[in-house]
């Protein structure tokens, strides 16, 4: 046995080993889980029997108010055979027609209840006429109710609908003691109460743990999916077979010269390792790829080590180097499973004035708490720094608490610590009154504000203690970090970190935008698109080298129609016709629209020129000739902007009463059932660095109608025309969208969706369907920055 084949054994064994351990860990989590789920049974029963013994107090306690007025007959107008009864028994109840205003009817019915009319009205029985002629005694059964006291009725003419005339009793009613209960009616009552409740309470669990199950079921298969067209996205330029690759096994790399720099090169090498190239091996020797069967395509084949996680290669021209391709500096990589190394987790924090939902202004908020909880979910560590405004909303934060006091800049800075949707966040309150101002944004020194804050995190962070790997900041507000720690935090405690930013929007602060740029490792912004609508501004140039745009995703659980309690059914894919169905009935309902079926356009934005005002407005009209229905659910910063849409919501709700509602406000339950119930969701931007309302349409099944730029260019594939586009990404076209900014755009874009609507329901059910299973959560962009974060670590230690 030579030194590797010993090594190979040795490592076999520590597969076995740990395999065993993991067999263990396994059976101690059951057995944990199994006496968790009997302690939590056990509190529930015994809720359960104080909510049965208080229930049973209280009617007892109310027994002797029911009791009040009741008799066992009243003479010469009723009696009840036998005298004596309880409940679940059949009487016989009779009563004297002539003894009241009844005397003349031809029918006699009793509308009954019990226990002061508890259940309203829940007996009602036509009486039967007297056997003996002459007798005025009519009758007919009852059966008493269970939990019946006392019994409560009236007599009449007829039933209740048709009924005129009534005995009443002179306006008390009647009222008939049931036997009054002895102290074992008042035991069993609790007992039967209890028994009900734990039968509610299992149904209730087992609706719960069945919607759970399902929904994880659903998220994994996403997940899993997710991964293969991460594996499959660059199939025309390299692939692996098999596609999942294994630890231990033989697997092959297949690569597409003529998609890459290397084009026309005559010979191509695969240079490999593992582990992000830090395999205790070492790089692989360099082996030139032989061509492969399928036409452009070269191949090489290598064995996969025991303890790698993580495949790395590259490409060149030589076996000596020459021209690489390195994926533009990222290298490719490619997950190896089963294998007995797991990745060390990351440690990354982000530095950021906005996080959903507690300070969330915009979509940067968004970015903050999904991307953070993605990568969280991969095994890696997160933390978020924030500034501690006194206008958070705490409700959502938990285990809030105070962690420490430090000083920097002559101020002291009070440190906090809580739990925002499962993520580990700081929130820092300097002493001096900057972050008590009633708001985030919209102060005379914001710049002065935020610059504090950069500079106040990165200090928390140094005397803390920490040593992240990776530090992120957002758009100008956060962008100082990045020049702040190169300069003064970089030789210290800190320097094992690395920066990332992201540009959500250039419109705002170029100039700490393009300083951030300067100083950090890599940056990224909200779009490939975007990436390159900017990529000739001059704060973004120079450093086009470092610079990747990354599509955002959204939060699957926060939108989910599945598990949406703003809309009226859940529902899937698989039932998406049923669930968007009623949920635009309880839509047109909510709204006073004309409930008929309908194609209906929603318009969910901020009312600012890049959100395409004046393309929204036309569009309103287009829909309306088009003998649609159009909701639009939206407020502008700017009072002009404001009072010009609340006109044409006067107008259009005088004229189209029926068929147009503009709701200019903010209203988290109304968005959901406007996604939930609209057949399509315009976005008609003149700019969008990513878009989330395009994303969240499809995630509710409302098919996306789109201006082509940016993050919505990206993300919305034309159904005539982009099926190729769409298949470079692994998807099929998903909406409709439009070049230019003006009226013909936007006609032919909403044309051909309304006809569709029309034309071919079964299609357009089927695209609806459709876009619900394409993924756009953090899944995606999750697998995406940690390949970036790892790369700016990479590029570190090569520096």
């Amino acid at each position: 046995m030579d030194e590797l084949a010993f090594e190979d054994f040795l490592l076999e064994e520590k597969r076995k080993e740990l395999e065993k351990l993991a067999r263990e860990e396994a059976e101690r989590e059951r057995q944990a889980e199994e006496q968790r789920r009997r302690e939590a049974e056990e509190a529930a029963k015994e809720a359960d029997r104080l909510q049965a013994r208080a229930e049973t107090e209280r009617r007892r306690e109310l027994l002797p108010q029911l009791m009040e007025n009741a008799v066992r007959s009243l003479d010469k107008v009723w009696y009840v055979e036998p005298s004596e009864f309880k409940g679940k028994d059949l009487i016989r109840l009779y009563y004297n027609k002539s003894s009241g205003p009844l005397t003349n009817a031809e029918e006699i019915w009793i509308h009954g209840g019990y226990n002061k009319w508890k259940d309203g009205l829940s007996i009602v029985k036509k009486l039967n006429k007297p056997v003996v002629e002459g007798d005025d005694w009519w009758y007919t059964d009852v059966v008493v109710p269970e939990q019946a006291f006392v019994l409560d009725w009236v007599f009449a003419d007829g039933p209740p609908q048709n009924a005129i005339v009534y005995d009443n009793n002179s306006n008390q009613d009647f009222h008939a003691i049931v036997t009054i209960p002895d102290e074992k009616y008042w035991v069993e009552l609790e007992q039967l109460i209890y028994q009900k409740l734990q039968e509610e309470r299992k149904l209730r669990e087992e609706a719960i743990h069945a919607k759970a199950e399902n929904t994880a079921k659903m998220k994994a298969e996403t997940k899993e999916r997710t991964l293969k067209g991460f594996l499959l996205s660059q199939k025309h330029i390299v692939y692996t077979e098999p596609l999942d690759v294994q630890a231990g096994s033989t697997v092959t790399v297949f690569y597409n010269p003529s998609n890459t720099n290397l084009n026309g090169k005559p010979e191509v090498w695969f240079r490999c390792s593992f582990n992000r190239w830090s395999h205790r091996n070492g790089p692989l020797p360099p082996q030139r790829m032989l061509p492969a069967e399928n036409g452009t395509h070269v191949k090489a084949t290598v064995k996969v080590p025991l303890d790698a996680y993580m495949m790395d290669f590259v490409f060149s021209e030589s076996k000596d180097g020459g021209v690489f391709d390195n994926k533009f500096g990222l290298d490719y990589h490619i997950p190896v499973f089963g294998g007995i190394v797991k990745e060390s987790p990351l440690h990354i924090i982000h530095i950021a004035v906005e996080m959903a939902p507690i300070a969330k202004v915009g979509g940067l908020g968004d970015v903050v708490t999904g991307l953070s909880r993605a990568v969280q979910d991969l095994s890696h560590n997160v933390d978020i720094i924030l500034p501690k405004y006194d206008c958070l909303n705490l409700s959502n934060v938990k285990d809030f608490n105070f962690h420490k006091s430090y000083f920097w800049g002559g101020t002291e800075i009070k440190v906090w610590h809580g739990k925002v949707e499962g993520l580990s966040v700081y929130f820092l309150e300097p002493q001096n009154g900057f972050f008590w101002v009633g708001c985030v944004y919209g102060r005379n020194n914001d710049a002065e504000r935020f610059g504090f804050f950069c500079h106040a995190a990165l200090e928390f962070l140094l005397q803390s203690g920490f040593h992240p790997d990776i530090i992120h900041c957002h758009d100008w507000s956060s962008a100082p970090v990045a020049w702040l720690f190169k300069e003064n935090y970089a030789h210290y405690g800190l320097s094992k970190a690395q920066v990332v930013f992201t540009i959500h929007n250039l419109e705002f602060g170029a100039h700490f935008i393009a300083k951030a740029m300067k100083y950090s490792d890599k940056a990224t912004t909200v779009s490939p698109t975007y990436s390159r609508e900017i990529a000739g501004h001059p704060a973004v140039a120079p450093n086009l080298h470092k610079f990747h745009g990354i599509i955002n995703g959204i939060d699957p659980d926060i939108w989910d129609p599945y598990n949406d309690n703003f809309i009226p059914v859940p529902y899937t894919s698989e039932n998406v016709v049923e669930g968007k169905r009623a949920a635009k009935q309880a839509l047109q309902e909510r709204l006073g629209l004309k409930q008929a079926d309908l194609p209906l356009v929603g318009i969910i934005t901020r009312l600012t020129h890049q959100k395409g005002i004046h393309l929204i407005k036309h569009a309103i009209w287009r829909t309306l000739e088009c003998g649609g229905q159009v909701v639009l659910l939206g407020s502008a910063p700017d009072h002009r902007i404001q009072n010009d849409f609340q006109n044409l919501a006067n107008q259009l709700h005088s004229s189209h009463s029926d068929h147009a509602r503009l709701c200019l406000s903010y209203d988290e339950p109304l968005s959901h059932l406007i996604y939930a119930g609209a057949d399509f969701i315009l976005v008609p931007s003149i700019f969008e660095p990513c878009g989330l309302t395009q994303l969240t349409a499809m995630r509710y099944g409302s098919i996306p109608v789109v201006r082509k730029t940016g993050g919505l260019y990206d993300t919305v594939f034309d159904v005539d025309h982009d099926k190729d586009r769409a298949q470079t990404q692994g998807l099929e076209p998903n909406g409709f969208s439009f070049d230019g900014a003006d009226a013909g755009g936007v006609d032919y874009a909403l044309n051909r969706a309304i006809s569709a609507w029309y034309d071919g329901r079964d299609l357009f059910n089927s695209l609806c369907k459709r876009v619900m299973e394409q993924d756009w959560s953090w899944n995606r962009p999750a697998l995406d920055y940690l390949e970036l974060y790892h790369a700016a670590r990479k590029a570190a230690s090569n520096s």
